[in-house]
């Protein structure tokens, strides 16, 4: 038995069972599950709450739902500077939508449960628990990580 709990085993199953979004962010791709994602927009800013935390950047009316704005990257400890391919991803987790913005979105990637790793056990922590498996993706030749986020481990705190 992997060092996994029962809570992550699911996420890693279902995250096997759907497609994912990448979404980069700094330097590093994350994989969302695209049953969660609604929709993909453009950058707009959002209207600042106060006393909030820096990555709460506010909230936004989308057509007619006031929806918080969540900096992925802040959120991360990555440095955030709005650039061309810079986008809001509008995700549904449980009751609840949120908007996170991501460098940029790349591609819809279909997985199989084999390819999915659990995360070693050495960059566990409370911190990273939203880390639910990583993937290898590409050639022998131009490999790549695939980080996949349990949303609501992810937002749980919002």
């Amino acid at each position: 038995m992997s060092s996994l709990s029962a809570v992550e085993h699911r996420a890693v199953a279902h995250a096997a069972a759907t497609e994912v979004l990448t979404a980069r962010v700094g330097h590093e791709e994350y994989g969302l599950d695209i049953l969660a994602v609604q929709e993909i927009r453009r950058y707009e800013p959002a209207t600042r709450v106060a006393n909030s935390p820096e990555h709460l950047l506010g909230v936004v009316d989308l057509r007619g739902v006031v929806v918080p704005i969540v900096d992925l990257r802040l959120h991360l400890g990555v440095p955030a500077a709005v650039g061309p391919g810079t986008v809001t991803v509008i995700v549904n987790v449980g009751p609840r939508t949120v908007g996170l913005v991501v460098d940029a979105v790349s591609e819809v990637v279909n997985l199989a449960a084999e390819q999915i790793r659990p995360p070693p056990a050495i960059v566990s922590s409370d911190r990273t628990a939203f880390i639910v498996g990583l993937v290898s993706l590409g050639s022998a030749t131009e490999r790549r990580m695939l980080l996949l986020v349990h949303l609501e481990t992810l937002l749980q705190h919002f």
